[in-house]
């Protein structure tokens, strides 16, 4: 028999798979989970981590627990789901070079669509990072980030040359968690072949990605576009 939080846990995690629960939607409070699995506040709020953990809900101060909202990524995907990437790129490329090029460092009001899914308001400021990543000198992929400001204090262009994972966790003290990622393939355009090494219209592999910590709180909103025949996805877990 399982445990009784991974059981509440799985009843919570088809209900928004399913549909009944919607993103936005509103959980019940821990008492309510009590009484309605007849279990402890402790199991229930086990429960409420592991999914947390997973960033299928948030936690927002003194409002509740929600569904996260992940809608508004590309269509015409051929893969959407989730993994647990939590290292990044530079711990998949460990043992190899790994070097960044920055074409943008600055901070920003975020776009609606970024701000929606970052859990920002649109006044609300973010670190707007364009970077190519690099292995052995050869460019693999360019990154277009936000990342809120106030999660993330004190990031600087420095850092950008390194882990900006390592970073979070280290010089923050955050737990990175789980990303959700839709992935599609697109043309490369002018600017993107010449800072890539590649030809103009040649295929790309575009990765829109929303990262979470274990709070579920959305660090980071990207989109990356990854040389084709240079890239391999690592760790990958379906939804």
């Amino acid at each position: 028999m399982i445990p009784k939080y991974e059981a509440i846990a799985a009843d919570i995690r088809r209900s928004i798979e399913d549909g009944a629960l919607k993103p936005g939607d509103k959980l019940p409070t821990v008492v309510e989970f009590c009484e309605l699995y007849s279990v402890s506040k402790i199991t229930v709020k086990r429960a409420i981590e592991q999914i947390t953990e997973e960033g299928l809900i948030t936690s927002r101060r003194g409002s509740g627990t929600y569904v996260k909202d992940t809608a508004g990524l590309p269509g015409q995907v051929f893969f959407q789901g989730k993994n647990d990437r939590a290292q990044g790129f530079s711990y998949e490329h460990r043992g190899e070079k790994v070097t960044s090029v920055v074409y943008d460092f600055s901070i920003v009001n975020p776009p609606a669509e970024v701000a929606t899914q970052l859990g920002m308001a649109e006044d609300d400021f973010a670190y707007h990072i364009v970077r190519v990543r690099e292995v052995d000198g050869q460019p693999i992929v360019i990154e277009y980030t936000y990342m809120p400001l106030e999660l993330i204090p004190g990031l600087k262009k420095k850092d950008l040359y390194a882990s900006i994972y390592s970073f979070i966790r280290e010089q923050c003290g955050l737990k990175i968690s789980s990303f959700h990622r839709t992935i599609r393939a697109v043309a490369a355009t002018e600017e993107e072949a010449e800072r890539l090494d590649t030809k103009p219209g040649s295929p790309l592999l575009e990765l829109n990605q929303i990262g979470f910590l274990d709070s579920g709180t959305a660090f980071e909103y990207s989109v990356s576009h990854n040389v084709g025949d240079r890239f391999e996805l690592h760790n990958v877990t379906l939804a």
